[in-house]
């Protein structure tokens, strides 16, 4: 796939977010801070989930799958960039770089159609509760699961594919901090016209078969609320789509500003911020979000608590 490419171009160099020594240990440290979060919350969340029984149940299956891609997609992203803040070559290797590419592709619309199976979740919960243990179904919501994968390993194929048969001449210094597809296009001197438009259309069925399958449930969802008599019900059903919406909203947003635009209005500053909320910061937030807003979460932190404490042994008691 790459053999002609890597032969005109044997490595690449990311330039990262900053030139002087002081910033890139400022950003290190901060990054690692964040990336130790990151770690830590979607783990503890995958645990958490696994460990209580209450919790099995299909939004939370849904949810455990969530940090797992958190977790993965931040990973393929942030330790090489904090391996970069330290060392004096920022190299990278043309198939290193398409793999990068490639795995965060994976798991970035993987995450996209995921966020959609958990908006339809959430209007079967609340629009038709009767209904919800058969329609949400083990096999439904493994179903469900399945085919955000295989949407997502698709989409970074077809990418990749067209991606590979860009030529790159003596061009090789990449004006970002990992390989997306927008600063290789921009380092291309082939005539990017068409893999910029398959680029745009893979990206742009995706974000908006997945927004609109979100929109149309949450407005479905919105309907019944309206037409409930009950204050308190009114406010649990709220309550249950506003962790979910929330980390919707923000992960949408900064993905729409980054890739639905043409290659013209490419800015190197705006996207690199873009880029950094929501490859570094968007995963550390998403545990955050799901629990802060989520009494189901803080019962069963509790509860775990609770159930250690009583595991152990009785200290002896001196006569």
């Amino acid at each position: 796939m790459g053999r002609r490419n890597s032969t005109d171009v044997p490595d690449f160099i990311l330039l990262g977010l900053a030139d002087s020594a002081e910033a890139q240990l400022l950003l290190f440290l901060l990054f690692l801070l964040i990336y130790l979060v990151t770690v830590l919350g979607n783990a503890g969340m995958m645990l958490l989930i696994r460990l209580d029984a209450q919790l099995h149940t299909p939004m939370y299956f849904f949810l455990t799958h969530l940090s797992f891609l958190d977790l993965s997609y931040s990973s393929v992203i942030t330790p090489r960039t904090l391996q970069n803040l330290l060392a004096s070559s920022k190299s990278i290797s043309f198939l290193g770089c398409f793999t990068q590419m490639f795995f965060f592709i994976v798991f970035g619309a993987a995450e996209c159609f995921l966020l959609s199976s958990m908006a339809i979740d959430r209007y079967v919960a609340i629009c038709s509760p009767l209904q919800y243990p058969v329609i949400m179904s083990t096999r439904r919501c493994r179903a469900l699961l399945a085919s955000s994968y295989v949407i997502g390993f698709v989409d970074s194929t077809v990418n990749a594919i067209f991606m590979s048969r860009l030529r790159f001449c003596n061009s090789k210094v990449i004006h970002h901090f990992f390989c997306d597809t927008s600063p290789i296009l921009a380092l291309s001197c082939s005539d990017t016209h068409e893999v910029q438009l398959i680029i745009f259309i893979c990206a742009g069925s995706n974000l908006v078969l997945s927004l609109v399958t979100i929109s149309g449930s949450y407005v479905s969802i919105l309907c019944t609320i309206l037409k409930m008599s009950s204050t308190a019900g009114k406010q649990k059903a709220f309550s249950t789509c506003a962790s979910h919406l929330l980390g919707v909203t923000v992960f949408y947003s900064t993905m729409i500003f980054t890739y639905l635009k043409p290659k013209q209005s490419y800015s190197l500053g705006k996207d690199q911020v873009a880029s950094v909320f929501y490859t570094i910061v968007i995963p550390m937030l998403n545990p955050l979000i799901y629990s802060l807003r989520n009494k189901e979460v803080k019962h069963a932190v509790l509860r775990l608590l609770q159930k250690r404490e009583g595991s152990r042994p009785l200290k002896q008691q001196c006569c």
